[in-house]
């Protein structure tokens, strides 16, 4: 049995069971970092001396016949802009490759209180900007379906291991798509959480602006919507320490299961792959009794979008770009450098009119959830990029307008899953399903339905 490609579930009922023990599957885990990690650089820390022990204290535990967590010995990877106590929250740069955690994360402080063995720190661009995975001092990461494409961003190593069978589960975060666009590259799932859904904060770090507060979430990525549930219930306990943290119930009243099918939400160029496996998804959730009926639109979503933007650039964008000129890191220039103009024309009160307005918009969007309880809407309009596709103004304006989904509802607070549905030759393609506030239950729910109709293979070995 090759411990490393079962899941999370899976792992956790057999170290449970005594079938296996905690420390045989974290050396497994260790032994496929070691044989595939050097091909695609996904892991770019790891100390196997601290993942044994910490599969030791599972394994003490159960033999004092002491009550196991939900992920009890499951391998899970945490990004490397995540406080993890005494590792370094890089988040990319040479300017942090010092900035040592003296504590963990609450999100971590969860995944350690459920019993995951974190095995180690995966790669993201610097800054975390990118929809692509390079930087200066952990270099590049590498799809492990297809070297020439974006292993997606900002969590790119979190997804890229969790497809090669590095850990069941991966942590990742996301402001604008960096667990959705990650997991719709590599050919795996991943959910972008509601706001407060997931409690977190880096005690390494100043304190966040507002613009990011309320945007940006963690949310795991994992090769089954099961293990995406469980990895959500361990994430999502409280801790005191993230004060927009909500205890909403894990799930929700019952609802008419209905879906709204909307192939080009905002006017989106949305290519004929993308298209064809929405309408695939539309019939799988058909024929598991789900109401599917097509809509011409959404509430407004290019609103949304720009809202997005101005909470980023009206909060903190010169602090950002001074700092993305001190690292030197040309990638983050680069695309910071496309947005000055427009973030120095940005007026006084832009952020009190798009707090503002955000308010509208996400009471449109709440009232039309509740009539359409899950929407089912691009991931992207285009296949995954090509690897190094913003390193032009082109390049950049493409990815921003085919992303317009993952941009656009992350202001608005509400959780979207990337479900892989399949392959165009060995391209990854997905949908991404979306639900009202705290409404995570209905978007597992309509994804393992789609899940259920055939996913790619995975894990896989790269290539």
């Amino acid at each position: 049995m090759q411990l490393w490609r079962l899941t999370a579930t899976d792992l956790a009922d057999l170290i449970r069971s005594g079938r296996v023990s905690a420390r045989e599957v974290a050396q497994a885990a260790l032994d496929r970092l070691d044989a595939v990690n050097g091909r695609i650089n996904a892991v770019v820390e790891h100390r196997p001396e601290e993942v044994l022990a910490q599969a030791d204290a599972v394994d003490a535990a159960r033999g004092r016949g002491e009550t196991l967590g939900p992920l009890a010995g499951v391998p899970v990877t945490v990004k490397v802009n995540a406080d993890q106590r005494d590792h370094a929250t890089t988040n990319g740069l040479r300017l942090q490759r010092d900035l040592v955690a003296r504590d963990d994360n609450p999100v971590v402080a969860n995944l350690r209180r459920a019993g995951a063995v974190l095995l180690g720190r995966t790669n993201t661009p610097a800054f975390s900007l990118r929809w692509f995975t390079t930087n200066q001092l952990h270099g590049a990461t590498k799809n492990p379906r297809d070297p020439a494409l974006t292993p997606g961003g900002s969590s790119g190593g979190a997804g890229a291991a969790v497809a090669a069978g590095i850990g069941a589960i991966a942590h990742g975060t996301d402001i604008a798509g960096s667990v959705r666009y990650p997991a719709y590259a590599c050919g795996v799932h991943g959910l972008r959480p509601s706001l407060g859904r997931i409690p977190a904060w880096n005690p390494s770090s100043p304190e966040r602006g507002i613009g990011p507060q309320l945007m940006a979430v963690s949310g795991p990525l994992a090769r089954s919507i099961a293990d995406l549930r469980l990895a959500l219930e361990s994430m999502a306990a409280p801790d005191p320490r993230d004060p927009w943290w909500v205890p909403a119930p894990l799930d929700g009243p019952d609802v008419p299961r209905r879906v709204a099918l909307c192939v080009r939400p905002g006017g989106l160029a949305t290519g004929p792959e993308v298209e064809a496996a929405l309408r695939d998804s539309a019939r799988r959730l058909s024929e598991a009794g789900w109401s599917v009926r097509e809509i011409a639109d959404t509430p407004p979503i290019r609103e949304a979008s720009e809202l997005q933007l101005q909470l980023w650039l009206g909060d903190g964008y010169a602090a950002v770009r001074d700092a993305a000129e001190r690292e030197g890191d040309p990638a983050a220039i680069d695309l910071l450098e496309s947005f000055r103009k427009r973030a120095e024309a940005m007026a006084p009160d832009a952020i009190a009119q798009a707090l503002t307005r955000r308010a509208t918009l996400t009471r449109e969007w709440s009232q039309f959830l509740t009539e359409n309880p899950v929407l089912l809407v691009p991931v992207s309009a285009e296949l995954p990029f090509p690897d190094g596709l913003d390193r032009t103004e082109a390049g950049i304006a493409r990815a921003f307008e085919a992303n317009l989904l993952q941009v656009g509802l992350a202001p608005l607070g509400i959780p979207g899953l990337t479900v892989t549905t399949g392959l165009v030759g060995r391209t990854p393609v997905g949908v991404q399903l979306v639900a009202a506030r705290y409404r995570e239950d209905l978007c597992l729910a309509a994804g393992a339905a789609i899940e259920a109709g055939g996913v790619p293979e995975m894990p896989v070995d790269p290539v």
